[in-house]
């Protein structure tokens, strides 16, 4: 009765021109065993329960009665018993032989996207750390050189020049509310005899005006690199320098502060960078 079952079912299955491995796939069984369901071999089979649901599931697949063909074998497939069910069930899951290609397919593809994202992610690691770690040791180990804009703390006083052969320096300091003005003249002239010596160069004989609106730093050197002004300059003060030339000029916060040469006035919008004015009067 078996073998006619199986019969019926592989007759059915050639004649729509499907072969064991297409039945084995489209059911999601191994080749083995839709062939023992053709040639009626149950006992090879995990149990009357199952045995029951492949039937069905190849009958409807291939478009036939499911109900007549189990009616015929309604002996021989008896319920299950309970020991040699778990025998079934102790024993391996059989897989297709494609569904064990795929999965090996899978586990290598998987494995060589992991170890190629590993490596990426470490080459990544190495080329953004090192540049990291090369650049914070130059910051550390270098000075922050000082800003030109930290003068000393201010002094309302002018400073008291050191010296200086064959010039004078006349400061005077205007105060905002009384209209009369303080003058103090420093006054200092070397002796004949080692003007010579000191001077490394010559040039013509300046007069400087330097006048402060806003709070500022000046420095003014001669021809000798002799510090003549080198102070922080309230607002409303003025300075006024006589000295052989060139003369070397700093001056910060140089868009508040105006500079006569030689009853001339200076352009130092020209020589003024980052607000620190910079140059030379030949």
């Amino acid at each position: 009765m078996s073998e006619a079952v199986g019969a019926e079912l592989r007759s059915a299955r050639e004649a729509q021109g499907l072969s064991v491995s297409e039945v084995a796939h489209q059911l999601k069984l191994a080749p083995r065993q839709v062939e023992a369901l053709e040639a009626g071999r149950f006992e090879t089979l995990p149990g009357g329960t199952f045995v029951r649901g492949m039937l069905r599931n190849y009958a409807r697949l291939l478009k036939l009665e499911p109900e007549p063909l189990l009616e015929q074998l309604t002996g021989r497939l008896e319920a299950p018993d309970a020991n040699r069910l778990a025998a079934r069930y102790s024993q391996p899951v059989p897989f297709s032989d494609s569904a064990r290609r795929s999965t090996f397919v899978y586990l290598g593809l998987s494995l060589a996207v992991l170890t190629l994202g590993g490596g990426v992610a470490y080459q990544w690691y190495r080329e953004h750390q090192a540049p990291a770690q090369v650049a914070a040791a130059p910051e550390r180990a270098a000075p922050k050189p000082p800003a030109p804009e930290a003068p000393p703390a201010p002094n309302n006083e002018p400073k008291r020049l050191e010296p200086v052969a064959q010039a004078q320096v006349t400061a005077k300091v205007t105060a905002a509310p009384p209209p009369a003005a303080v003058e103090k003249v420093a006054t200092v002239a070397a002796t004949p005899s080692a003007a010579p010596a000191m001077d490394k160069r010559t040039g013509g004989s300046h007069r400087l005006v330097i006048r402060c609106d806003e709070e500022a730093w000046i420095e003014v050197k001669d021809a000798n690199d002799r510090m003549l002004v080198s102070s922080l300059n309230p607002a409303g003060s003025e300075r006024i320098v006589r000295s052989r030339g060139p003369l070397t000029l700093v001056i910060g916060n140089a868009v508040h502060v105006q500079v006569i040469h030689n009853d001339k006035p200076v352009d130092l919008a020209r020589h003024t960078k980052l607000s620190i004015a910079r140059f030379t009067l030949p």
